[in-house]
Formats: C-alpha cells, structure tokens, sequence
C-alpha cells in the first residue's frame, strides 16, 4: 500500500471514530445523566420559598426526561442549600463544581446567595440562571450570571413614581433588613424618589432580628407620609405589621413584592394590609403553560401553588437548562453565551421570555395594590 492509500485510510478512521465519538456523545453531553445544579434556600425564614420552588423544578424535572431529556439524555438536579446567604451559597456551588463536576447551576435564589457565587462561577467557568435574584448590582456582573426573573429596578422605581406622583408623599420611611435584596429594592426607591423631588430616610435591620419596636418608633418620629417595609422574607414583615399594631401606629404602607407574594401573610394581616402599595412580576393564570403548572402542582401536592410569580421563573428555568444544553452543548462557556444571546421570544409558563446581552430579561414588576387581602393590579 502506497503513502496515499496510507493517508486516505487513517483520514477515513479518524473521520468515522469522530463521528462515533460525536454520537455516542450527543452533542458533547457526554454518558450518563445531565447534572444540573440548583442553589436554594432550604432552611431558615426564606426555606419558604425553597421548599416550593424544589417542587415546581421537580415538576418540570419529570415532564422533561419523560419527553426524553437532552438529546436522549436525563437531566439530574442536585440540590444545595445557599441558607439565603452569601456563605451558604460559595460553599454550596464549591460542592457542585469539586465533586458534582456541574457546568451549570440554577440559582442563587436569593440576591445575596448570588452576588457571592458569580465570582465563583466565573472563575470556574460554570454557567449560572437565577429565577429568582432581583439585586440591580447583578445587572452585568459577569457573563456567567443571566436571570430570567426581573431585576428589582423596575420594583422600586415604578413604586416611587406611583408615592409621589399619584399618592402625593413627599416622605417616605424604610425600614429595610440587611440582605442585597432589600438594598436592590431601597435603592432604585430612593434614586427615583428623591430625583422627583421627595425624602427617604432609612432604619436598617440585620436578619436575625425580632424586636423591631425601637425601629419602628424611630420611623414614626420622621413623620413621614408613608412606610416603606423592606424585607427578605415575609417573616420579618409579619413581626414589623404585629409591632407596629402593638404600639399603636398604622401608616400608610409600601410592601416589597416578598411580602403580597406570601398567601399566609396576606391573610393573616388582611386589615393592615389594606390598601397597601407593592409591585409584583405577576404570573398569567391563562397563559397555558402556566396553567398546566397550576393544576399539576395542587393534584400533586394538593395545594395551591405558592409565590407564582417566583414558581413561573423556576418552571421555565428547567425547560431553558434544557433548551442551552441541547443548542451548544454541556460547556459552562457556550451555555452562558446562549443565555445571554439567544434567549429571544423564548415561550414559557412567564409568557414570551427575552434576555439581553447584560443577562437581564426583558419583564418588568408590575404595580399593585391590596383589596380585601388579594393583590390586585394598581390604577389610578
């Protein structure tokens, strides 16, 4: 056998073992399952809404591998405790990359679990989708780092145009716990409020805090025309609305969307509550999608579904994981890339889903206002 001959031989082998290779692989997912981290918060106040939104992913978990996967492939969601902190959620990510080997991770869940994981993730090269961080600061942080719940801009802004314009407050009160969440909320409030023209002053309160009646009488010495109650978890809320009853004082209220996001609270504090200001990523009942989690959900678990406006973010991320892995592949960089590039008009129980070049989807917060303990869109 001639040189030639030679050459076209192992060009032919290599040819058909590359072919081999690339479908055994499908796609460079490579054997077995495709391992998809989650970070949530599964114990302390925000567990409620960890508990949930495991439920939902699970959900949609099932729908996909029984539709066949990724290519033939499952999907397998490990999941991590972030504790709704920054510690929490480096160590958990440190698991999933160390011994789980993951390219992506869903989540942070809250702000704060996120903003201390995107460094992490960008070193490592690990794709991350949060369905439920709303801080501005993550707006661009990091090519790894794409969202496809709102950031809390829209929230804050919207609210403070809404105080002063239509409600005619020239002073708002915050009392805003310590988490990048709350910060997110205070800040794009104030910078709207006080470019009208308005004031905003600020009580500040670390999370592990019960006893908030100093802080509250302090906001009620500003003599300010409303209340701002900013929380991480509706939790704290509840104590805030139960002390402020204990003292006697009942002001006009802003709420951050944690908090007419919560079934429990709403009921429980429904005469407090109303009347009361907040902004909502409001989830559409008729949207099919969203209404085949709906039904799912309560026969599954037979109850209602909880923070549908978190639960449409975190069914629709199992189904975007899919769609990215099954585009470019089991690569950190290439499913970052495709979260921020080729998300566009993407159909899902959120409706028609858009993410930008900066990781940030196109949806907004939707004001609201408290009638009979329902959160109801706000007109004038």
């Amino acid at each position: 056998m001639n040189n030639k001959a030679v050459t076209g031989v192992i060009v032919l082998i290599v040819v058909v073992l590359g072919a081999w290779y690339l479908f055994a692989n499908k796609g460079g997912i490579g054997e077995g399952p495709v391992k998809v981290g989650v970070i949530m918060p599964l114990t302390g106040d925000s567990a409620k809404y960890g508990e949930p939104g495991q439920r939902v992913m699970q959900i949609a978990l099932e729908e996909v591998n029984a539709a066949g996967g990724v290519n033939g492939h499952s999907i397998e969601l490990i999941f991590e405790d972030g504790k709704c902190t920054g510690a929490g959620a480096t160590s958990a990510l440190q698991k999933l990359i160390s011994v789980d080997k993951v390219a992506v991770v869903i989540g942070g869940f809250c702000s704060g679990e996120s903003m201390a994981i995107v460094p992490v993730a960008t070193d490592a090269k690990v794709a991350l989708l949060s369905p439920g961080s709303t801080a501005p600061k993550l707006t661009g942080m990091s090519k790894y780092f794409a969202r496809n719940y709102p950031s809390a801009s829209s929230q804050g802004s919207a609210l403070a145009e809404i105080a002063y314009n239509d409600k005619g407050w020239k002073k708002v009160a915050f009392l805003q716990e310590q988490t990048d969440y709350a910060l997110g909320v205070y800040t794009a409030f104030s910078d709207t409020f006080t470019k009208l023209g308005g004031t905003v002053t600020k009580e500040e309160f670390p999370t592990e805090t019960t006893d908030f009646r100093s802080l509250i009488t302090k906001a009620r010495e500003q003599g300010a025309d409303a209340l701002f109650i900013d929380v991480q978890a509706a939790p704290a809320a509840d104590r805030i609305l139960t002390q402020m009853g204990d003292i006697g004082w009942k002001p006009e209220l802003i709420v951050s969307n944690i908090v007419v996001g919560d079934p429990e609270i709403l009921k429980n504090k429904k005469d407090v509550l109303e009347g009361t200001l907040s902004a909502q990523y409001v989830a559409d009942p008729l949207n099919p999608k969203f209404a085949k989690l709906l039904s799912t959900y309560e026969a599954k678990y037979g109850s209602e579904l909880p923070y549908q406006s978190y639960a449409q973010a975190e069914y629709d991320a199992i189904y975007l994981v899919r769609d990215a892995v099954a585009a470019v592949g089991y690569d950190g960089t290439k499913l970052a890339n495709w979260f921020h590039s080729s998300v566009k008009g993407w159909d899902g129980a959120s409706g028609s889903v858009t993410i930008g070049a900066d990781g940030d989807p196109t949806a907004g917060f939707n004001p609201q206002v408290v009638r009979n303990g329902v959160p109801v869109m706000y007109t004038k």
